[in-house]
């Protein structure tokens, strides 16, 4: 009988650092999606941006005006997420919920 418990734990040990492994590398596999993610985002969000504009990128003062525009993009995303987020917060959302019942 203490063959049988002690094959138990070692095989629960076993398990467990198998687990502790795997729960190691998806949490490395979730920061490299993450951070191909951010990539492509910069990637496509800057070309969108400059779309259009006649900015030359080999010259300081074409990367200058190009980090200026994408950065006052980006400001102007965050400032129309905060104005999304502060009118769904002051929606009355109980009326909405006590009419259809």
């Amino acid at each position: 009988m203490a063959v049988g418990v002690t094959l138990l734990v070692v095989a629960i040990l076993i398990i467990a650092i198998w687990i502790i492994i795997e729960v190691k590398r998806f949490k490395h596999k979730l920061f490299a999606i993450f951070l191909i993610i951010l990539i492509l985002f910069t990637y496509l969000s800057f070309t969108s941006v400059l779309k259009g504009k006649d900015i030359n990128l080999k010259s300081i003062e074409g990367l200058q005006e190009a980090s200026s525009l994408y950065l006052s993009w980006l400001g102007s995303i965050f400032g129309n997420l905060k104005s999304i987020t502060t009118h769904a917060i002051d929606m009355d959302w109980k009326s909405i919920n006590e009419t259809s019942t």
